[in-house]
């Protein structure tokens, strides 16, 4: 019975997304909430200024109510109360930068340091939430292979800070190209089904199908050439899903492997930044990396697709690694 009802969430999930997404375009549109395109960012990129953005809103709404309408006992369920938070309230605070880029039409929204610091905020409550609210919530952590678990105690905090900071963050720099960080967020996701899966903690399967379901059917209107970008929004929100996914699952180390395309991504723009401040030299042409690959000649189809199947790759290791 649970099996059909997270297929049935990734079903809804699509059907809501793919539905409301015609509708949600031209009202973007018509309220001007286009995307600002970097003056620093590849001259081709110029030309999709002004498409719509904060098509994360959707595909967010889309999967809390593919989830609650599935399974409408878990309104009650603090796990899944936590998961919705941190969707939520990663999706809220891209929502907020988001909305400041296109009202002030520049590209600076929130300051680096108030939009960390909010990510920092709502990556502690949900530590305090859980240590009290979820049963069974502990501080133990699974090293894949070996199958040890050990018990990091006060490190597990700072562990918990990182990945919801460093992820959101990892997917955040990936949305760069058409479809890029919305394939890759499908595959990462993925892994943390079967882990629930296996597990049967249903509650991780069942909001991962749906968002995958729901980034299906957004994936439709992304990809090349894209009629609505996620924005922030979308990317900050699923960053923190998949850091609230892997710790439920007790998969928090292979969250590096599962997600290595956005580490990648995310060490090219700190190798660029410390590079040109110690050497005034750049390691790649543009940094994130995808931009790199774009200015050797790639076709932003060819950059988008070789990024999944290395995506594709790190979540296929991933899954042998965690069921080992």
């Amino acid at each position: 019975m649970e099996f059909m009802k997270i297929f049935f969430s990734f079903i809804l999930g699509f059907i809501i997304t793919f539905i409301a997404m015609p509708r949600f375009i031209p009202f973007l549109t018509k309220l001007k909430f286009g995307q600002v395109e970097r003056e620093e960012g590849p001259e081709s990129h110029k030309i999709k200024g002004g498409t719509p953005t904060m098509g994360g809103i959707v595909f967010i709404a889309a999967s809390v109510i593919a989830v609650y309408l599935t399974f409408p006992s878990y309104i009650l369920d603090p796990t899944v109360g936590l998961i919705t938070l941190m969707f939520v309230g990663y999706g809220l605070i891209g929502f907020i930068d988001d909305y400041l880029i296109v009202v002030k039409k520049t590209n600076l929204g929130l300051s680096a340091a108030k939009k960390y610091l909010m990510q920092s905020v709502l990556a502690v409550l949900f530590y305090v939430l859980a240590l009290n609210f979820v049963p069974g919530f502990s501080t133990v952590i699974t090293i894949p292979v070996i199958r040890t678990s050990v018990d990091i105690g006060f490190l597990y905090p700072v562990l918990v800070y990182f990945m919801f900071t460093a992820t959101s963050n990892g997917v955040n720099l990936s949305d760069g190209l058409d479809g890029l960080a919305t394939g890759l967020s499908m595959v990462a996701i993925a892994p943390f089904v079967i882990f629930g899966l296996m597990s049967k903690t249903y509650a991780i399967s069942i909001y991962g199908m749906a968002v995958i379901g729901a980034l299906l059917g957004f994936m439709m209107y992304n990809y090349h050439p894209a009629k609505i970008f996620m924005g922030d929004s979308g990317s900050l929100s699923l960053g923190g899903l998949l850091a609230v996914l892997a710790i439920f699952a007790k998969q928090e180390l292979l969250l590096l492997l599962v997600g290595g395309v956005f580490v990648v991504e995310t060490l090219s723009v700190i190798i660029q930044v410390t590079s040109f401040k110690l050497t005034g030299k750049r390691v790649f042409k543009m940094a994130p990396l995808h931009h790199h690959f774009e200015l050797l000649g790639w076709a932003e189809q060819q950059v988008v697709i070789s990024f999944w199947l290395g995506g594709f790759i790190c979540g296929m290791v991933g899954i042998v690694l965690g069921v080992l």
